[in-house]
């Protein structure tokens, strides 16, 4: 178990994305998909990641129907922010008072809960003073709609803003092997604030599931076609670079993904990582993780395996969104 932050909840060392079990890496199968969720609350998987955008919408109805009879069990995380139009595509972020809270409800008649256990801003809005949108979300843990807040993809002085106007839980960034950014200087500081870390995507997307190589080719259905990493001279390098984490997760006996998880553990007390899934099989191998240690050495062998900046190509084909 990990505390996220100071004074944050407690949670599994490792958590459970639920993104992809109804959008952006091909078709979903919800029946398994609920038995993965059942399967993660039988191991101690307690946080458990959704997105109102998610479908949309469809990701928070499956896990508040996942959650019927278990809603004690479960540690619960969604988003607001990220707005679609009809056709699914994100046309635009919204961090307005009155969004916020008409998402909060739409969230919570969604989830079926009384209480979100983290409420994360999915992307800043330049358009409104974090300040403002902080203030209406410190309305809503007063009004116990929303038990700790948190913040994505926003930069060291944009949480910090935040942060004075009511406690950060926790940060939700990107963060594996192959996307180390917040090594730069982030982490730090959020060590420093007593703010926890939630690392999304930490097996790059599948780069580092041992299952993707340099002839891979995605489907029109799955959201890595669109992303510079996976495609031509690009995902060749990427492939490449994993093939060293291969050779040690050999020498261990473990898994690729396993190696890949238990380094992100392993880069301090209070980062827990929750990677995606919909099917118990994969569930349970990363799960597993959690029981690796890895020594200085293989620490070591590992950043000269993946050094920071290792990865080619950009994480989004649009970065603008992302404040950095």
């Amino acid at each position: 178990m990990r505390q996220l932050g100071r004074d944050g909840p407690t949670t599994s060392d490792i958590g459970l994305g639920c993104m992809g079990m109804s959008q952006f890496y091909g078709p979903g199968d919800d029946a398994e998909s609920i038995r993965t969720i059942h399967r993660a609350l039988d191991l101690g998987v307690t946080l458990l990641d959704t997105a109102d955008m998610y479908g949309p919408y469809t990701n928070e109805q499956l896990i508040g129907r996942a959650l019927r009879s278990r809603r004690d069990e479960a540690l619960i995380a969604t988003k607001f922010g990220n707005v679609k139009d009809d056709t699914g595509r994100v046309v635009r972020v919204d961090g307005s008072p009155d969004h916020l809270r008409r998402a909060c409800e739409g969230s919570l008649r969604r989830l079926g809960v009384e209480t979100i256990d983290i409420y994360c801003q999915h992307r800043v809005d330049r358009g409104v003073p974090v300040e403002e949108t902080w203030g209406a979300l410190a309305e809503l843990v007063a009004q116990g709609k929303v038990r700790y807040l948190a913040i994505s993809e926003a930069s060291a002085e944009t949480i910090r803003r935040a942060h004075a106007v009511h406690p950060v839980t926790a940060v939700q960034t990107e963060f594996s092997l192959v996307s180390r950014d917040p090594q730069g200087g982030l982490l730090r500081s959020l060590h420093e604030w007593g703010i926890g870390f939630i690392a999304y995507a930490p097996l790059g997307r599948g780069l580092l599931s041992g299952a993707i190589d340099a002839r891979t080719r995605f489907a029109g259905d799955d959201f890595r076609s669109t992303l510079p990493r996976f495609g031509g001279e690009n995902l060749r390098r990427n492939a490449a670079l994993v093939d060293g984490v291969r050779q040690l997760a050999g020498r261990h006996g473990v898994t690729v993904p396993q190696l890949a998880l238990a380094w992100v553990l392993a880069q301090g007390p209070d980062i827990v990582p929750i990677p995606g899934t919909k099917s118990v099989r994969r569930l349970e191998e990363n799960v597993a993780a959690a029981d690796l240690r890895l020594s200085d050495d293989d620490l070591a062998l590992l950043d000269g395996i993946a050094p920071v900046g290792a990865a080619a190509g950009d994480r989004y084909p649009d970065m603008s969104g992302v404040d950095i």
